[in-house]
Formats: structure tokens, sequence, C-alpha cells
């Protein structure tokens, strides 16, 4: 499409573990805690935030980093042009800390114990594998569980759509001239789509963005949206389908898990390296709240409605051109 980019890219994994004890996917075989489990988790020494200051400063800096190497520098060569990184990086900072502290405040308001976010920074082309946060006390009811799943990618789309449009502005149209061998295309979505449009009209077939790095920051926001709004696991996406459909989840995590495959086979490659990731990580199963029973009000029905617009809107079937 004429809002495509050259440039290379390495997947994202955001996850948001409901477990205690470790910083991955619960297993699906998990049950809900009993009274003196939550007591004695809640009567353990909270975590400090030492280890959560340190990884967002490191993630800060290789972001940082990694942002000046997409604009061509060399920072054995020119370590003073490293700073030229920090548009990108902060911008890309924000939208993952607006997506973890999403679940973080509306965890609070369910007196959820949560950590703080987890940064996790990477030798990547964006510096990072995203960012996660651990849940030490069980999810109450569906109610709950459809308010935290939805916080994240909300909190985080009302931040990427701003700084997309701003990076929209600043990017440049030109002509195509040469072919991609030194990168690839950035794929688009319904609302990138839309968005790109807003500023740019219908560009001529012959044309294409050149996009600046706060607008490839808001791309990356709308990839992880719709990567966690997949209806798989313990995804946010799972979180949400099962607090509307209940245990026909597992049905419903196993067909997007099929379609996946058939995106992968057909469309991108992406998509069976992502499904591979979460049928092994996450399964298809969902472990129930403890209150299981008590039904979810109009209200979150409409907004499972919603987080289901907003998951097809930011889709992206194919992120990357040029790889297959």
């Amino acid at each position: 499409g004429n809002s495509q980019k050259r440039i290379r890219l390495i997947n994202l994994m955001d996850r948001d573990n409901f477990c205690e004890k470790v910083a991955v996917p619960c297993s699906s075989e998990l049950s809900p805690c009993s009274e003196h489990d939550r007591c004695a988790i809640s009567s353990r020494k909270k975590p400090s935030i030492a280890v959560n200051i340190v990884l967002f400063i490191l993630t800060i800096g290789t972001t940082i980093l990694a942002g000046a190497l997409q604009l061509g520098v060399n920072p054995l060569e020119h370590p003073e042009q490293i700073v030229t990184g920090v548009p990108f990086s902060f911008a890309l900072i924000f939208i993952l800390l607006s997506h973890e502290m999403g679940h973080y405040f509306v965890s609070k308001g369910y007196h959820i114990e949560a950590t703080l976010p987890y940064f996790i920074p990477a030798p990547t082309f964006i510096g990072t594998f995203g960012a996660i946060i651990k849940m030490r006390t069980p999810v109450t009811n569906k109610k709950a569980l459809l308010d935290v799943g939805a916080a994240g990618p909300l909190a985080g789309l009302i931040v990427t759509i701003p700084i997309i449009l701003i990076g929209l502005k600043l990017s440049e149209v030109q002509l195509i001239e040469a072919s991609l061998e030194d990168g690839f295309t950035l794929g688009t979505s319904l609302l990138l789509e839309f968005l790109t449009r807003m500023i740019f009209g219908n560009l001529p077939e012959n044309y294409q963005i050149i996009i600046h790095p706060l607008g490839f920051a808001g791309w990356i926001g709308l990839l992880i949206t719709s990567l966690n709004l997949i209806p798989v696991g313990q995804l946010d996406g799972g979180h949400i389908a099962y607090a509307v459909c209940g245990r026909k989840t597992k049905i419903i995590s196993r067909a997007v898990l099929i379609a996946m495959l058939g995106l992968g086979v057909w469309w991108s490659r992406m998509w069976l390296f992502w499904a591979l990731i979460l049928l092994v990580l996450l399964g298809t199963k969902h472990p129930p709240p403890v209150d299981f029973d008590s039904p979810l009000d109009t209200k979150r029905k409409v907004m499972g409605g919603l987080m289901l617009f907003i998951f097809i809107v930011t889709f992206i079937p194919v992120p990357f051109g040029g790889l297959e």
C-alpha cells in the first residue's frame, strides 16, 4: 500500500502474565487459588522495584540505539548521533508503558495485586521485546477479567493514534524509483489506512510514504494492539473472549490458531511463527476467575464487542512486505 516504509523489524512480544511466580504466561492447567493461598500470596513481601527500574533504563538505552540505527547512524563512528534515536525510543516506551499501566491501574481498582511493568530490552531492530506485568493474586470475576484485559489495549491505542498522526505529518512522500533490496515495506490496517488518508488524501500508485520514526513507533503500537487482542489463551483478547464466551473460548482459540496457520501458508509466514509461539506458550485453555458464575452486564458485553472491532481495524494481514 501507499502507507509503507522500507525498514526491518522483529516481532514485539507483549504478554500480560497472571502467574505469581514467573514472568511467562500461566499454564493452562492453573485453577483459582483458595482463600488460604490468596492470603499467603498477599502476605508475602512485595517485590523490589529495583529490577523494574533497571530494565526500564536499559530498554530506554536499547530503543534509543535502535532508533538511531534505523536512521543509518553508525554508533561507532558517530556516537554523538545516537541521540537521533530519542524520538522513536520515547514514543515506543510511552506506548508500551501506557498499555501496561492500563492493566495495572484497573487491577488495583479491583484490589488485584499486580507488579509494575517489567520492560524487556533486546538486541532487535526496535530494541525491545515489549513489557509485561505480573498478577500476584487471582482475578475475582468475569467483570474484572474483561476490564483488566481491555484496559491495556485501550490505553495503548489512545496514545498510539496521536503518535501516528504526528508521525505521518512529519513523514515524506516520495516517488518510487528503486527496488526494495535494502529493506521491506510495512503493511497497513483499516485504521492506519484511514489515518493515512486523513493526512495525505489519495496518493498516486507510484508514490510511497517514508515514515518518520514517530510514525514507525505508532505503527508498532497498532501491531501490539492487534496481536494482544487475538482471542487465544491468556492474551488480552483471550481474557476478553473468556469473560464473554466462557468455556467456549477454547473452541474459539483453536479456530483462531487454525486461521493463523492458513494466513501463514497463503499470506505471511510471520503468522506461522506467531501461531507456534501462542500454541507452545499459551495453549488454548484459560483458567476461570474465582467467581465464574456471575454474569456479565450489558455494558461489559458492549465493551467486548468494541474490543473485537478494535482488533479488526488494527489487524495487519501482511505486517512486513518483502519477507516472503
